[in-house]
Order: structure tokens, then sequence, then C-alpha cells
């Protein structure tokens, strides 16, 4: 076995292997007994923790790939819900227009003493009953996204929920590597309990229902203001 070199300034130990590259019997022992004492260690030494970190790895992985495709979800009924508003506005800006055309066009050939009594006026019902049927079913669409936007968000914050107690139990089995109970699971009711009292999701039901459905409330209230005026830009 060689010896170590020895000079003034320090002593350099060379390790020497022992039949075809093996450390030496102390340092191996040494090694072991620093890898078991570390939790994750303890971990790899047994086969129900390692076993139940795998699979709470895996479900972990499962959440943050429901929880991806659930704000994807919700980009897409939000960027939906913008789009049918956009062409709600637009289609009464475009038929207050034609209106206001068309009543132009009418007195011009009836004269202002006949206004009243003109044709367009006494047909004024029948471009409002058009529009107010355009806007119902574009509100009523507009709902459906608006409806399919919340529950994707209800159900991205029950997937958080789960995710945060599963972190913590992965982080406490970690931690305490051997001396895990195998029995334990995540406690996803106490979460999601905690993150709906956080979040507000318990608050006084009329007031969340009227925070879920301002967007529908604002263009029924556009459409019962534009169906009077159809009679007003006519008959003017």
């Amino acid at each position: 076995m060689a010896e170590p070199v020895k000079n003034d300034a320090h002593i350099v130990e060379i390790p020497v292997s022992v039949d075809g590259g093996e450390a030496s019997g102390g340092d191996a022992a040494a090694a072991g007994e620093a890898g078991g004492g570390h939790p994750l260690g303890e971990i790899a030494a047994s086969a129900g923790h390692l076993l139940l970190l795998k699979l709470w790895q895996r479900e972990e992985a499962r959440l943050g790939r429901r929880a991806c495709a659930l704000e994807a979800r919700m980009d897409a009924a939000r960027r939906d819900a913008f789009y049918l508003c956009a062409a709600f506005l637009a289609f009464h800006a475009l038929s207050l227009a034609l209106l206001f055309a068309a009543s132009v066009a009418s007195s011009v050939a009836a004269g202002p003493e006949e206004a009243h009594t003109s044709a367009a006026c006494r047909r004024w019902w029948a471009p409002s009953s058009l529009s107010l049927a355009a806007s119902l079913a574009l509100a009523a669409a507009v709902q459906l996204r608006v409806c399919a936007y919340w529950r994707a968000s209800a159900r991205l914050r029950r997937e958080r929920g789960d995710a945060r107690a599963l972190a913590r139990c992965v982080q406490e089995l970690r931690m305490k590597g051997a001396a895990f109970d195998l029995s334990k699971e995540p406690q996803y009711g106490v979460t999601r309990a905690k993150c709906a009292s956080v979040e507000g999701t318990g608050a006084w039901r009329p007031l969340r229902w009227c925070h879920q459905n301002v967007v529908t409330a604002c263009l029924l209230a556009v459409a019962a203001a534009a169906l009077p005026s159809g009679k007003f830009i006519l008959c003017a």
C-alpha cells in the first residue's frame, strides 16, 4: 500500500483502490452511513416510502397538467365572450345607423309634416323586433361562455387546493424520511375549504351571482335601451 507523500506545507493522501477499483471498506461504510442518515437516503432504502413518493409525484404532475388545461379553457371562454360582446355592440351600432338613414330617407320623401304617418314609422316594430331577437341570441351566447368560464374557474380552484395539499405531504415525506407515516393521506377537503374562505367563494349568494353575470346584465340593459330607440328614430 502506498505511503502518503509528506512535505513541509501539507500532507497529500492518495486513495488506493482494492480489487478492481472498489473503495476501501472504511470509506464505503462511512459513505453508507452518511447517505442513510439523510431523509432522501432513508426513502431510497425503504420500498414503501419510495413507492409513495413516486405515486405522489405522478399525481402532482397530473394535477399540473389538468390545471394548465383548465387555464387554457378559461382563456378561450374569455376570448370568445369578448368577441361576442364586440359583435353585439357592432350590431347595434350598425342597426342604429341603418334606422337613422331610413328615417332621413323617409322624411325627405314624405316631408317633415308627414313623418309620423309614414310607412317607416308605422312599421317601427319590425326592425325593433329583429334587433331584440339578435340581441337576445348574442346575450345568450355570451352567457354560455361566461358560465363555462366560471365552471372552469371553480374546477381550477379545486385542483389548486388539491395540489397544495399534495405538495405539503410530499414536502413532509422528504423531510421526515423513513419516519413518515405511510397511512397518512393528503387533506384535500380541508385545503379546499381554506382556499374557498380565502378567495371569497363563500360570499353572499346574490352578490356572487351579480358578480358572475354582470356582463350579461349589461348586454340586456343595452338591448332594452335599443328597443324603443327604433320608434324614436323613425318617427321623430
